[in-house]
């Protein structure tokens, strides 16, 4: 079976995230953002599935199915191919970006470039503010290297003493013991650019080229014969044990044993000192296949946080300021909307207040009796987290479970969890040997005609900060059988229920694969039949081998195939006899395409779901995960629509060719059209129709496309 590796497709989808850095149509400073979203990317990649790898390779695993690359295969391909993607982006960020800033008045200065009065502003900056937080590390005999946190930046310091005497006592002891190293962190809480006086336009320097120029004030007794900054990036995939008797504690545990994970990328300077980069080696005990010599700066993380600097506004992508769902205009009681007909919300089109809405009314209004929500990744000072408190305070049953497997979100979860637990909330910490993924909210109301059930059911996560930059869409629903699937699925996994026959929803990871699997299959035979057939999906990713051949066999059959993918996927199109009626498109813009959507045609009854769930092995089989149906007329033909336009892109759409590579769409001279953009202006003029006002009213901010990009 024709399978691409994931860890590779990966690394092709990272590329295309770079392709907007190199993109001269995108703002300035909108480049430099995804420059660093690359860097963050690749940090994770190394963390997780580089880290990954090599562990296999040391274990000796083999892979379970033939068409897919060993271990040490992987690791090679994997080896060369960061290798080259780390020198494209410096080659991007010092041909193309620094030059292009310059031009635009704004320039990174080193000591040699900068006059009294920066130089001035750069000793204060020093002596003020940047000594007193620094901690020079001697590395000795009695000193051991130190334990340098993950992704931390560091200068490495060759020192020589200035006592010649002592100088010459070392030397006569051993040859290479007159060779003294320390490091020194570059303080992570202050920021890593300093802004100067400047004549003309904006000028800064970085963190590090201050401390390197004042490395002297630091050693008084040593003279500094070599400097350079380095950074480590650690094996980070959290070992759980999940028998544990507290497992909070144990989570807790393991991401500590997370910052003292194995090395397995060194960056460097390529200007590096030779002696400095042999002691970094024999101390952190890194191959030379893991080095990574730069152009520098080191970590292009800290580009984002400098995107944002005041002033630069016109270098940026205009807002997309979310307007207020047209679903929901009119009404001040969130469930008597959703009592007259299910609701749709498309985000960060639409805003996420109505999902933050939900739960605060219901955290107040004294007839709703119980709360139950899935918590996977919420943000810093969630509202939503606040809402439940505040029901619990209210004497509302509110159980909530709180996946403290998220990864990276580890900590702040259970942070979270902890507050809920004091507040009276019942808390759950997911479920063994399975992450719990599925966005689900169930409030219970007593009315007069009995109790209902009101639900939020979305793609995405309870985050108002990503639901900003995420595209992500939520359902709304008091279906009495919907609220009996949730009721269901709460008691799966809160309790000892058996999963039940859910009559709407489809849930893993009991039986979320075999309703894609026989999804699929009706397709096929509808192709073998003569009918009406097709299918259509937006996903994150897609690697899952079993549904990846069963898409090969419909379209061999004669099903048409289009699957919008963000990320990773293994499948590839095009291949005669095989899958040359799939298309693969990718979409990197302006926001994070999100959302999962799947459409069937199913012999000219169309049917569409949406849900947490991408076609990846540990979403169908390891993950409790929620894929339901949009059954409403008026919101089906909308959430075909949703597709039509993401299918329509031809701005920041890419298509996957059989040899794996994406090509950018051919317009072939039709005018430039972007999903993202459409979807802003239709939610903004679906508004506007509500509210019978003028096309430049106040209360909607109206942007053109061109204004926008």
């Amino acid at each position: 079976m024709p399978y691409y590796n994931r860890e590779l497709s990966w690394m092709d989808f990272n590329g295309r995230v770079l392709e907007e850095a190199t993109k001269k149509e995108n703002p300035l400073m909108e480049r430099l953002r995804f420059l660093a979203i690359t860097g963050s990317n690749l940090d994770e990649f190394f963390m997780v599935r580089v880290a990954g790898v090599k562990a296999q390779v040391n274990s000796g695993y083999k892979p379970k199915e033939s068409f897919d690359l060993s271990p040490q295969e992987l690791l090679a391909a994997l080896e060369e191919k960061t290798h080259h993607f780390m020198e494209r982006q410096y080659s991007c960020l010092h041909r193309s970006i620094l030059p292009a800033l310059e031009r635009s008045g704004i320039r990174f200065l080193n000591l040699d470039a900068m006059d009294n009065r920066q130089k001035e502003c750069v000793d204060k900056y020093f002596k003020n503010v940047l000594f007193p937080v620094l901690t020079p590390l001697a590395v000795d005999g009695s000193r051991p290297f130190p334990q340098l946190a993950n992704k931390s930046l560091n200068i490495a310091v060759r020192l020589e003493s200035k006592d010649t005497k002592e100088r010459e006592k070392e030397k006569a002891k051993d040859k290479d013991r007159d060779k003294q190293f320390a490091i020194v962190q570059v303080p992570a809480i202050l920021p890593r650019f300093l802004e100067l006086p400047s004549n003309e336009g904006r000028a800064f320097t970085l963190l590090e080229d201050i401390i390197i120029d004042n490395l002297s004030e630091l050693f008084e007794l040593h003279s500094i014969k070599a400097a350079c900054p380095f950074r480590v990036t650690r094996d980070s995939d959290l070992e759980i044990d999940e028998e544990a008797e507290d497992f909070m504690s144990e989570v807790k545990k393991s991401i500590k044993r997370r910052k003292r994970g194995r090395p397995v990328r060194l960056e460097l300077l390529q200007k590096c000192d030779k002696d400095l980069r042999s002691f970094l080696i024999d101390q952190l005990k890194i191959k030379k296949n893991e080095i990574y010599q730069l152009a520098g700066p080191l970590d292009l993380t800290f580009f984002s946080k400098f995107a944002g600097i005041k002033g630069c506004e016109g270098m940026c992508f205009k807002p997309i300021v979310p307007v207020a769902p047209a679903d929901f205009w009119g009404y001040d009681d969130i469930f008597a909307a959703i009592r007259d007909k299910d609701r749709m919300v498309h985000h960060p089109y639409e805003s996420f207040d109505c999902v933050v809405k939900f739960i605060e009314q219901a955290a107040e209004d004294e007839d709703v009796l119980a709360i139950k929500q899935t918590l996977y990744r919420v943000s810093g000072n969630s509202p939503i987290i606040a809402a439940l408190i505040r029901a619990a305070e209210n004497g509302k049953q509110v159980t909530v479970l709180v996946e403290l497997k998220a990864r990276f979100d580890e900590e702040n979860n259970i942070n979270w969890a902890q507050k809920l637990e004091k507040a009276g909330c019942h808390v759950i910490y997911g479920l063994h040997g399975l992450k719990t993924h599925c966005k689900i909210a169930l409030v219970v109301r007593r009315e007069e005609d009995g109790i209902r059930r009101y639900l939020h059911l979305g793609t995405g996560n309870y985050n108002d900060s990503t639901a900003k930059i995420y595209t992500d869409v939520g359902l709304f629903t008091c279906n009495s059988q919907y609220g009996a699937d949730a009721s269901s699925l709460f008691n799966v996994i809160t309790g000892y229920s058996r999963p039940p026959e859910y009559q709407h929803f489809a849930v893993a990871p009991h039986g979320l694969r075999s309703f894609f699997v026989r999804r699929i299959k009706i397709e096929t035979e509808n192709a073998k039949k003569g009918l009406p057939c097709g299918i259509t999906a937006k996903v994150n990713s897609l690697v899952d081998p079993e549904i990846i051949s069963l898409l090969y066999e419909a379209s061999s059959a004669g099903v048409p195939v289009k699957v919008v993918v963000r990320g990773i996927c293994c499948l590839i199109p095009g291949l005669p006899g095989v899958s040359e009626n799939i298309q693969i498109i990718s979409i990197v813009g302006q926001l994070l395409e999100h959302s999962r959507i799947f459409r069937f045609e199913n012999g000219g009854d169309p049917k569409i779901y949406m849900g947490s769930a991408d076609w990846m092995p540990r979403n169908l089989d390891r993950r409790v995960e929620l894929v339901f149906p949009i059954e409403d007329a008026a919101l089906k033909e909308r959430a075909f629509g949703i597709l039509d336009t993401l299918l329509s892109d031809n701005t920041n759409a890419r298509i996957m060719q059989p040899d794996t590579s994406y090509q950018h769409v051919n317009r072939r001279g039709r005018s430039a059209f972007s999903s993202q953009l459409t979807f802003y202006k239709q939610a903004q003029e679906r508004l506007k129709a509500l509210q019978h006002v003028e096309h430049d009213s106040p209360l909607i901010p109206i942007h053109s496309a061109e204004e926008v990009r």
